[in-house]
């Protein structure tokens, strides 16, 4: 390979890995004892490269000074320094004098020993503009997916995706092989990246892009959670790098000048910086790096933990699974534990106790004797998602705290902006109301203006923040089927919840741990919400058909608990001229069974016209019609659906699990479906754009999540066409729906959906979320769960035994892709 030239990209600041780069830019954290940036810069002098751009961003002077010219690691570094981001491509576009020929682009904050000769040679052959370097992940969530061909030739991006749309566990690994032209469609004057912005314009412009897999190491190091599997990369061998130390003993690699009491007990493998001190009595487990001029004092233990230099531990001390940032003490008899981090020059007190997950920023004392519990991060677990299906979820005062309510408020309403209006609700639940007042705190700490919309459900929230003007909001509710449980549920402006990039920019404040608070003078007093239930009242009444004067009033019979929905069911059933009984209720669930016996048997003595279970949430229902039949899951979205285009015509918008028979209905009312996204962000906005945000729209937008909508506009519809619900139920297609939940490991799903997408297949593949097969009598959709080691299976079918025989067929075919 003739000689090329490089560009290193150091411009990173590691906000995900703070406070351990408070001071310091990523590519210079230590990996080994040595800056992460080093190991990428010996790579690319084994591959032949002799000039590296290195384009700088924050703190640029760090990596001026360590590295200068270039010399003492065989290169000619030539340095470009950027004034404000200007993305990774408008990056490497700052650097395009120093570019004449083919060049190779890699980020100088990951770890890698993979063959960018090879990258090279394939983009030479390939004919490409750009080629792209892969890798296979377990777990590709918080990376770029990249679909290709069988000759590389790249189909897709995805950025970032959530598991129902992982078709691939290849991703971007931020090193490329490029032609100078494609940076003339990089513009000078506003940000612009390559895997957001150019890439995909050049697949749209059918340019030669290319991907190539390689195989080796490749970690992002992009939070704390890869910085310490890097560090057992390195210490198993995993990884090719130039570890710099001598091996004094199997599985010990020590520096210059470092001492080792006899008594001393060294458990491989562990790597040991120049000029180290290990005193007699201490204990260093497998997986432990000390850094240069540390010192560990008689008697402490330390146990997968990464010392930076300069760290002194205390006689007695315990260390486990700890990043100790410079010059940091640990005083006698302390213990530090799990996922913490402690930053620069912090001093822990002698007999103090840090526990898990806790974050120190540089300089922070410590008292002797105390005990630090403030928790920065949430869980040990990582990459830790704190956002489900519905928000952010736990355990009573296990896993959501109102010290968590707290700090997940401050970072929502310091996103959202000070002065911000937002709101807060919850159940009649105590610890909910609890959760409620956390919220508020937390908005006020932030300095956004809130307004308590008091105790209600989920809709009456959603329509509070939209009748409000308010820029967000947070709902707490508690978890029907799972007692203890309890649910934070974030709106945005538009009652909607929040998307994934919102979510995401919550996940990073919180790790970060340093959003912004408002001065005492930025703070605004609670606010009490006025009308807002009769606003929302007004706007389900206007999703009802009026009856007319010979039409009789009806009878229902529901299930609902008072503490929540009493001050809005029987009001609305007043307006709507209906009466109701209320029958003991039970939880409501998905599954039918759940729905007591009594609703049903209330309903046929009493010849209601309809039986209704809802929800304490106010989202969810399950109807019964006058035989005492159940209506529920898919058989309700369907009649939902029916309703929806005799109330207001189409198109009908649903999510992809949606049954097949939804088409059908669409057609024989002249119009055709619309499928989303299951996460109720994408559902939803996408209602909201086809039938727009007033309130004239509310019950349309809002049916398939509001259930007194729902009831509404059902209702409506029997009385205006005077059927009983059985009749209206009758005009659905049948339904031939099966659904099925394989095991399948966080590591395995994002092959398995891979295979399944590349797999041939003569009627189609498509790839709106999971991966639906089509079949002549019906669908197969597989789904991975966000929340459980699952991948859902959905199959409707033109009958129960083809349902049946699809997704048996599935199964084992997913079964086969995991070596079952």
């Amino acid at each position: 390979m003739r000689a090329l030239k490089a560009v290193l990209m150091a411009g990173g600041e590691g906000s995900r890995l703070r406070p351990l780069t408070c001071g310091i830019p990523k590519p210079m954290v230590p990996v080994a004892n040595r800056p992460v940036m080093e190991h990428i810069l010996e790579l690319l002098a084994r591959h032949g490269f002799r000039e590296v751009a290195v384009t700088l961003q924050y703190l640029p002077e760090a990596i001026r000074e360590h590295f200068g010219s270039g010399g003492n690691v065989g290169l000619r570094l030539t340095y470009f320094t950027e004034t404000e981001p200007m993305g990774t491509a408008g990056g490497v576009k700052n650097a395009a004098p120093f570019l004449a020929d083919t060049f190779l682009v890699i980020s100088g904050d990951a770890l890698t020993d993979l063959d960018l000769g090879r990258a090279v040679a394939f983009h030479r052959e390939r004919g490409a503009w750009a080629t792209l370097v892969l890798a296979r992940v377990d777990c590709p969530l918080e990376y770029g997916v990249v679909i290709t061909a069988p000759d590389g030739r790249i189909r897709q991006f995805l950025e970032k995706p959530g598991w129902g749309e992982v078709f691939s566990d290849t991703v971007n690994t931020g090193i490329y092989v490029l032609e100078p032209r494609v940076l003339e469609y990089v513009p000078a004057d506003r940000p612009f990246d390559f895997s957001k912005d150019l890439f995909p314009r050049l697949l749209a412009e059918g340019r030669p892009l290319y991907g190539l897999v390689l195989e080796g190491y490749w970690c992002d190091i992009g939070d704390l959670y890869q910085y310490l599997e890097a560090h057992r990369a390195v210490l198993e061998g995993r990884v090719k790098i130039n570890l710099a130390h001598r091996e004094v003993a199997p599985g010990v690699w020590a520096g210059e000048e470092v001492e080792i009491h006899p008594e001393a007990v060294i458990k491989g493998p562990v790597l040991l910086g120049r000029g180290c001190t290990v005193a007699k009595g201490a204990v260093l487990e497998p997986y432990t790096v000390v850094g240069p001029g540390s010192r560990i004092g008689a008697r402490a233990t330390v146990k997968r933990s990464v010392l930076w230099e300069g760290v002194r531990v205390g006689e007695g001390a315990a260390l486990r699974g700890t990043v100790l940032g410079r010059g940091v003490e640990v005083r006698a008899g302390a213990q530090v534990y799990e996922g913490t981090v402690i930053g620069d020059d912090s001093v822990i007190g002698e007999g103090a106790v840090v526990k898990p997950d806790v974050k120190l920023w540089p300089g922070k004392l410590v008292e002797a004797g105390s005990v630090v519990n403030y928790s920065v991060i949430w869980g040990t677990r990582a990459p830790r998602r704190f956002f489900g299906n519905e928000g952010i979820a736990g355990e009573a005062n296990s896993d959501l705290t109102p010290e968590m309510a707290v700090r997940v408020a401050v970072a929502f309403g310091a996103l959202l902006g000070a002065g911000s209006r937002v709101a807060v609700s919850s159940d009649a639940d105590l610890f909910a109301r609890l959760l409620r007042s956390a919220c508020a705190c937390g908005f006020q700490s932030a300095g956004a203006r809130v307004v308590d919309l008091g105790i209600g459900i989920v809709p009456l929230h959603r329509f509070g923040v939209r009748a409000l003007a308010c820029r967000g909001g947070i709902h707490v509710r508690r978890d029907e089927r799972r007692p203890g449980r309890y649910v934070m549920v974030f709106t945005d402006g538009r009652g909607v919840n929040v998307n994934r990039d919102l979510q995401r920019k919550v996940e990073a404040a919180l790790a970060r741990g340093d959003v912004r608070r408002a001065a005492p003078a930025e703070l605004y007093e609670v606010e009490p919400a006025r009308l807002v239930v009769e606003g929302y009242l007004q706007a389900l009444l206007r999703g009802a058909e009026p009856r007319g004067p010979g039409e009789r009033p009806g009878h229902l019979v529901l299930a609902y608990d008072p503490s929540t929905l009493g001050a809005l069911i029987p009001r609305l059933l007043a307006e709507l001229g209906l009466t109701a009984e209320n029958v003991p209720r039970e939880p409501v669930g998905v599954d039918p069974d759940g729905v007591m016996p009594e609703l049903t048997r209330r309903v046929v003595e009493t010849r209601a016209l309809l039986g209704a279970a809802i929800g304490a949430g106010g989202e969810e229902l399950v109807l019964v019609d006058e035989e005492g039949r159940v209506i529920a899951g898919d058989l309700l979205l369907a009649l939902l659906g029916l309703t929806s285009l005799k109330v207001w015509g189409g198109p009908l918008v649903v999510p992809v699990t949606a049954p097949a028979a939804l088409e059908a209905l669409a057609q024989a009312h002249g119009t055709r479906v619309i499928r989303t996204k299951t996460p109720p962000a994408e559902w939803l906005g996408r209602l909201l754009a086809e039938y727009g945000e007033g309130e004239a729209s509310w019950s349309r937008v809002f049916l398939y999540c509001d259930a007194l909508a729902a009831l509404t506009a059902v209702v409506g519809v029997l009385c205006r066409e005077g059927v009983t619900l059985g009749q209206l139920v009758a005009q659905l297609p049948p339904l031939y729906r099966k659904h099925e939940a394989l095991p399948v490991s966080w590591g395995a799903r994002g092959r398995v959906i891979r295979e399944l997408a590349e797999r041939p297949t003569p009627h189609g593949v498509e790839l709106v979320e999971g991966v639906k097969i089509y079949y002549p009598e019906g669908w197969t959709l597989v789904l991975p769960d966000p929340e459980e080691p699952v991948c859902r299976v959905y199959t409707d079918a033109t009958s129960w035994e083809v349902a049946e025989a699809l997704t048996e067929r599935c199964l084992a075919r997913i079964k086969e892709i995991l070596g079952e």
